[in-house]
């Protein structure tokens, strides 16, 4: 499931095929490389901040790129293209080969899926909630810190989430596509008693979705 998903996003999405992929190794190994791969990477990134009980910021961001990697002996070539496309592909593998004078075969080994079991799950938390439901989130947090103890003066808390997305082709025949979700919320507290002041701060998270922190027993 992971590699049809990543497949769509990271290769039809930009117009490209998993043929394209065994094409763009080909050339790599027409020198005489020991290995080489290709590594597809789109990162979705997005965070929340809560200060004096106000929502005071808010990102977005979006990073890929595809990386290009040739190993002959103890020499490493390597290229990068922050555009996923054929032709930045083919450049950079024109780049990453040229550690290497000789010619090769040029043979790659048929590509084939890297079967492997799912450690987590593979939503997608930036879409998993609403923005408001979001944002509930970090006020929820802000209402619980300030009625645990009312010397509580202070309260920040941020929340934050990625979407990540790899694939990786080899000329060893690998094809191994991962999902990788991230969310995490933070807290900080100041209290003040008789003029003297202390803070604390608490956090949390994993690869899954915001769902997870309004589970029960997590208020």
């Amino acid at each position: 499931m992971s590699l049809n998903l990543v497949s769509e996003h990271l290769l039809a999405a930009n117009g490209l095929s998993h043929q394209d992929l065994f094409s763009i190794l080909g050339q790599l190994t027409e020198r005489r490389l020991d290995y080489g791969d290709l590594y597809f990477q789109s990162s979705y990134h997005e965070s929340w901040v809560l200060e004096d009980s106000i929502i005071k910021d808010g990102s977005y961001n979006i990073d890929q790129g595809v990386g290009v990697r040739a190993i002959s002996g103890e020499k490493t070539g390597f290229a990068y293209a922050d555009q996923i496309s054929l032709a930045a592909l083919e450049q950079s593998a024109q780049a990453a080969r040229t550690i290497v004078r000789d010619s090769g075969d040029g043979r790659v080994k048929t590509l084939g899926e890297v079967q492997h079991t799912a450690l987590y799950t593979s939503v997608d938390p930036l879409q998993s909630m609403s923005r408001e439901e979001k944002l509930d989130i970090l006020r929820r947090v802000d209402k619980v810190a300030r009625a645990e103890d009312k010397r509580v003066q202070e309260v920040s808390a941020s929340l934050s989430g990625v979407y990540e997305l790899i694939l990786v082709a080899a000329t060893d025949g690998t094809l191994a596509a991962d999902v990788r979700p991230l969310v995490r919320l933070s807290v900080s507290v100041l209290v003040e008693e008789d003029g003297k002041r202390e803070r604390g701060s608490s956090g949390g998270g994993g690869r899954f979705g915001y769902e997870w922190f309004l589970k029960p027993g997590r208020r």
